[in-house]
């Protein structure tokens, strides 16, 4: 059976807007999907991410519940269990996913940070990047409690660069102010009638 509506895969490097561009999306109406909110579900009390967590690194987990802080610096410790540990959590984030789209008609919006690398931009119909310039990207970053050049740089690492999603996508939005990240939005939705 094929779907009715359209799946825009939505992405962005960290600190390109992402998040204030998937809220312009739902204020117009457009159910959004956060995959960084499906791993929070995962990792709470009872979720399912938990025993798989529990199973790889027992230090990461406090009170039935994943302590994400203490799961960063087990994975930085054991680079090698980080591929097939992510294997495990996105097979369950993609289940979400799924599920999620098959309970909606019309159009959607997947939030999706590691869209391009995980594949995910296979099944979409339309997708969308979110950027700005390097300079302000890193003073969004900083600016977030906890952050450091060594995180920002373990991050980056592990994303596509932005340049190379630029290219790949059906639409740039330009987060650099909200106006124009409100008229990247605008565009988006006039596509989609």
């Amino acid at each position: 059976m094929t779907r009715a509506g359209r799946i825009v895969g939505l992405t962005g490097s960290v600190g390109m807007g992402k998040t204030t561009t998937a809220e312009m999306f739902a204020a117009a109406g457009l159910p959004v999907w956060d995959a960084d909110a499906e791993v929070g579900r995962l990792y709470a009390p009872g979720g399912a991410g938990v025993p798989v967590v529990e199973a790889r690194f027992p230090q990461a987990v406090r009170d039935g519940a994943v302590d994400r802080a203490a799961l960063r610096a087990a994975l930085l410790s054991d680079a090698g269990a980080l591929a097939a540990f992510e294997g495990e959590i996105h097979a369950h984030v993609a289940k979400a996913r799924r599920e999620w789209i098959d309970a909606r008609a019309g159009d959607v919006i997947l939030d999706v940070p590691l869209l391009f690398e995980a594949g995910i931009d296979a099944g979409c119909d339309l997708v969308v990047v979110c950027s700005a310039p390097e300079a302000l990207q890193r003073e969004r970053v900083l600016a977030r409690e906890g952050m450091t050049e060594d995180r920002l740089a373990v991050i980056l690492s592990r994303q596509m660069p932005d340049a190379e999603k630029r290219a790949r996508a059906d639409f740039v939005i330009d987060t650099s102010t909200m106006e124009r990240a409100r008229e990247g939005v605008r565009r988006v939705l006039e596509a989609l009638r």
